[in-house]
């Protein structure tokens, strides 16, 4: 994660990377890059507090058997991450209203593995924030291109673009990259869910 300005933004930009999550009261925007991976924005407009999360593979559904892992790699803990982190910040839970983007199959796996991780990603973030009843506002999913996103957590605004050709394959490579990290090393442990 890292902090930047970008000339057409009069805010500070705060880019986050699979694994990543950030919460903040502050006008910033968040950014990332997604291709298979999804990214839930979370946000609340009668406070000004909103966040954005960024994971690889969903996890399971079931609290008790939680993947915890030390950054948000998989959603269930990603959820839990960004909803405790905006709760510490002065959100109601009540009041969290979300965004869903992500999910392309753009990652070059054999056929059947290509589609189920962007689709048990975006499957789990929709089963997700309708067990915990968090509306879905908007949401951007699937197909086969990579997704650039600007967050705006005060409002829930988002702005999209689609890319094409070079950047696609750079997003590629840093997935597969990142997946076969979660792949090679032990991301088990125990968690204490509260609320």
């Amino acid at each position: 994660m890292f902090r930047h300005t970008l000339s057409q933004f009069e805010q500070h930009v705060v880019t986050i990377h699979p694994g990543e999550f950030y919460a903040t009261r502050e006008d910033e925007i968040v950014s990332t890059v997604l291709g298979s991976c999804v990214a839930v924005g979370l946000f609340d407009t009668s406070s000004g507090i909103g966040g954005l999360n960024h994971f690889m593979l969903p996890g399971a559904m079931e609290k008790d058997a939680l993947i915890v892992d030390p950054n948000a790699r998989y959603g269930m803990y990603a959820m839990e991450l960004l909803i405790n982190e905006l709760m510490k910040l002065g959100v109601r839970r009540a009041s969290l209203r979300a965004k869903v983007f992500g999910g392309g199959s753009v990652l070059r796996l054999p056929e059947g593995a290509a589609a189920k991780i962007p689709r048990s990603n975006v499957e789990f973030a929709f089963e997700y924030l309708r067990e915990e009843s968090i509306p879905v506002l908007a949401s951007d999913v699937g197909g086969h291109q990579a997704r650039k996103i600007f967050f705006f957590p005060r409002t829930g605004r988002v702005l999209l673009k689609r890319l094409r050709g070079q950047l696609v394959a750079a997003v590629e490579r840093e997935e597969e990259s990142y997946l076969e990290g979660i792949r090679s090393g032990p991301h088990e442990g125990p968690v204490t869910m509260f609320r």
